[in-house]
């Protein structure tokens, strides 16, 4: 199924298929045959009354040989290799529920295999609902699944089988911090249930923040062009290592079109190393929270509020009951204009937390995300009205349920005969 969200000013697709929430190549240079043109010359005809000299021979000249370039011959032996490395942990994901007195398969995604206990990953968007669950190997076998754990703050999960066929085996995680833009990855996933199949591209960005399934945001995301589509979600995205970089999630794209335009985004590997062991162990994650809502200190906000500081985490406002609502961290408590824009200001901007500097709030988001669990304290650094103040928090498990406006589209996608 395919569930459309709205990220910023544009609209996400999520690509792969949950209930009640649904689912959200480049080319090779063809060789050129070698040219070797030979080019002749005609000989002039001279009347002269002297004996004619012999004439030197007529130079015949040579074009280069066009040849295919070195790394198109190694790219495409390489992805070779790759896919038969790659794919037969792969995995199609068809998930049924009750319909008129009858299971009916309602949805597909793609999974990988975790390990060798049979744990399978993918998104928590392709399975979260499902009576039954069924997984198609790359051998054409069939095994019953059973959801071990979901984290809708990832968007993450793991299935089980009870065997794994032969040559299907576990995918290595990489590491963020050796992703590059601009990196060649490869996507493998079963795009409208086309089991199998290989999409490649590039590294578009990292760093990308995308929504979650919960009011919660998922950092550090990558976003690639590398074509995916409804049923590619919960697929690996690879470096060319064969190393999983991030798990498929959301496509952006506009209007009411659910074809891929070039922009895609995955969970990051960073994430999945922290989540996945949990999940696969004790069927749950436990993320830290702040209980803040905030956006980026900018130029605008600063001048009104007179800060001598241009960078940092602007604090909008305090959530409810939360960890930070038992601090003496503020919340904007007015707005004023300022160069003809409307601002919040009267907030305290987060500079530091650990000594670890804060330059916008996607680095809170991350440093507690990534740096942090329920029930630590950290010392946030504040910059409030000029002064630098340090105020001590206790971090707090992230709630099941929080009151929020943010809605979830159900646009359901059947799966391929």
């Amino acid at each position: 199924m395919n569930q459309q969200r709205q990220p910023g000013i544009k609209k996400l697709i999520w690509i792969g298929f949950i209930l009640p929430l649904a689912v959200l190549a480049c080319s090779i240079t063809v060789p050129t045959s070698q040219l070797n043109k030979a080019i002749s010359t005609p000989l002039a005809v001279v009347i002269t009354a002297v004996p004619a000299q012999p004439q030197a021979p007529a130079v015949v000249p040579t074009l280069p040989k066009v040849v295919q370039p070195q790394s198109v011959v190694d790219e495409q032996s390489l992805l070779i290799a790759l896919y038969k490395q790659v794919n037969p942990a792969v995995v199609n994901i068809t998930i049924y529920t009750p319909q008129q007195g009858e299971e009916l398969p309602l949805g597909q995604g793609s999974g990988f295999v975790y390990d060798q206990s049979g744990n399978i990953a993918t998104d928590a968007h392709v399975v979260h609902g499902a009576d039954q669950i069924e997984v198609s190997f790359w051998d054409g076998s069939i095994e019953q699944a059973k959801l071990v754990g979901e984290d809708l703050n990832s968007d993450l999960a793991i299935i089980k089988v009870e065997k794994l066929p032969p040559g299907s085996h576990p995918l290595p995680l990489g590491n963020l911090d050796n992703v590059q833009v601009g990196q060649t990855v490869v996507a493998i996933g079963n795009p409208f249930g086309l089991e199998g199949t290989l999409t490649r591209g590039i590294v578009s960005a990292v760093g990308r923040t995308i929504p979650a399934l919960t009011p919660f945001s998922i950092p550090q995301a990558v976003q690639t062009d590398a074509p995916i589509n409804p049923g590619n979600s919960g697929g690996p995205l690879l470096n060319l290592d064969g190393e999983v970089i991030g798990i498929n999630a959301q496509i952006e794209t506009s209007n009411d079109s659910r074809a891929n335009s070039g922009v895609g985004f995955a969970i990051p590997v960073s994430i999945l190393q922290r989540v996945l062991p949990e999940l696969a162990q004790n069927g749950h994650y436990d993320w830290a929270w702040l209980g803040v809502r905030g956006t980026n200190l900018t130029p605008t906000i600063a001048a009104a509020m007179q800060l001598p500081i241009e960078r940092g985490a602007y604090i909008t406002s305090i959530i409810e009951d939360g960890p930070a609502s038992k601090t003496e961290l503020r919340g904007s408590n007015d707005n004023q204009m300022e160069n003809g824009r409307l601002v919040p200001v009267g907030g305290d901007v987060v500079t530091a937390i650990n000594g670890s500097p804060i330059n916008s709030f996607d680095d809170l988001l991350i440093y507690v995300a990534l740096q942090t669990s329920p029930g630590q304290q950290i010392n946030l650094t504040v910059n409030r009205d000029g002064k630098m103040l340090e105020i001590p928090l206790t971090l707090e498990a992230r709630p099941a349920n929080l009151q929020t406006d943010v809605t979830i589209p159900i646009i359901p996608t059947p799966p391929s005969p």
